[in-house]
């Protein structure tokens, strides 16, 4: 099957999830960790691609970058919290890598050369941002950002940040599977579900 162009929200980016490499350096199965931060936008789009992925064990919308204190949807809602909307992965290495995790963030989850909003969502708590959880990934996320920026895959500087996990913070419960619980909602039919069927299109061979 070959890779529909996705057209990117905001720049008119079109952008083959074909043309999105596999990352050069990745994290051996025995040495990697399982668990994955990832900031990408809402989370409710976010968690729906991540779901759909043969070994992904959970998917946990929440909150990082911020204090304990404003960790609620309010107040990260503001854009003043230093938070941004994230997805926490817990995955199994021997079926699906961390490299790959990113591969599906970079090609079909988001528009990283968007700084600071996808699309109609603006503010810092929707940026682009990976939050490695150990130096190993740190690693493995600088190498696969310089890799996708010398090819030139998406045509513009990539806006996603490589930031310290000081803590993850558990979203309320009414965002946990937000989109499958709620497939009629406007936001969700035309923002989180177009999400999923780019990458149910793209990589047939990574759902479960």
């Amino acid at each position: 099957m070959s890779n529909p162009v996705c057209e990117l929200p905001g720049l008119g980016l079109r952008v083959s999830p074909g043309q999105v490499p596999d990352p050069a350096l990745d994290i051996a199965a025995a040495d990697d960790r399982g668990e994955a931060v990832l900031a990408g936008g809402c989370f409710w789009c976010t968690e729906a691609v991540f779901r759909r992925l043969d070994g992904v064990d959970e998917v946990q919308p929440g909150y990082a970058g911020g204090s304990a204190d404003t960790a609620d949807y309010k107040k990260v809602c503001s854009g003043e919290t230093g938070h941004a909307e994230v997805i926490r992965i817990t995955y199994d290495p021997a079926r699906i890598s961390y490299g790959q995790l990113l591969k599906v963030f970079f090609a079909v989850a988001h528009d990283p050369t968007q700084k600071d909003r996808q699309g109609n969502d603006v503010g810092t708590q929707y940026r682009s941002a990976v939050f490695p959880v150990d130096e190993a990934q740190r690693r493995v996320a600088r190498a696969y950002m310089d890799q996708l920026a010398a090819e030139g895959v998406f045509g513009s500087p990539l806006a996603t940040t490589i930031e310290p996990l000081e803590a993850f913070f558990v979203a309320e419960a009414y965002h946990h599977d937000y989109a499958a619980k709620n497939p009629g909602q406007p936001y969700i039919r035309f923002v989180s579900l177009p999400k999923v069927e780019k990458l149910e299109h793209a990589f047939p061979d990574k759902l479960r």
